[in-house]
């Protein structure tokens, strides 16, 4: 019920967004952090694609990721904070973290129904997300700081999740299988 497709597009999303690694040093932490999420993300993308291959759901994982990849790098080269290589591989991956969830959710509406597992992966996947919203609001209030490109990003992520969340509302936690209606 896990899309490879979005793995694989988180995969890039955090490659993207991490390569500051090798340019700048902010703490132990904070580079072990860095270094957690991509090894994670592409352990999981082993696991679906080699390791679990025969329970993955290939046929209905058809989602053509080249519909987000390609306006998304095409929009981050027009529109970043600072039109350097670092910066606009930054900005592709705040863009893509936006949409990256859409093959997961079309995989779903094409099935017509995901597993219980499945589904609350999904809800904290997009509460995360939705606490970043809370993140910005406060470091606004306390700091001044507004970061726009990201802001956008987060709430339109947020808004792709909002009928997922009304479903999981209304069925998941009454204890029914998501189906779509």
């Amino acid at each position: 019920g896990i899309s490879g497709k979005s793995q694989l597009l988180f995969a890039l999303v955090f490659t993207t967004r991490y390569l500051d690694l090798f340019t700048s040093f902010i703490s132990l932490y904070n580079t072990s952090m860095k270094l957690i999420y991509i090894a994670c993300s592409y352990a999981t993308v082993y696991l679906i694609y080699m390791k679990f291959k025969a329970t993955y759901d290939g046929n209905h994982d058809t989602f053509r990721v080249e519909f987000l990849v390609v306006p998304v790098g095409g929009l981050s080269f027009l529109v970043n904070h600072d039109f350097s290589p670092l910066e606009i591989l930054w900005t592709f991956s705040i863009y893509l973290e936006s949409v990256a969830i859409l093959p997961q959710l079309f995989m779903i509406s094409k099935t017509g129904e995901a597993e219980t597992i499945t589904t609350h992966y999904l809800f904290f996947l997009g509460l995360y997300r939705a606490l970043y919203l809370v993140n910005w609001i406060w470091r606004y209030y306390f700091e001044g700081f507004f970061d726009l490109i990201a802001v956008v990003a987060g709430v339109v992520q947020t808004i792709l999740y909002c009928d997922f969340f009304y479903l999981y509302v209304t069925k998941v936690l009454k204890g029914k299988k998501l189906s779509l209606p």
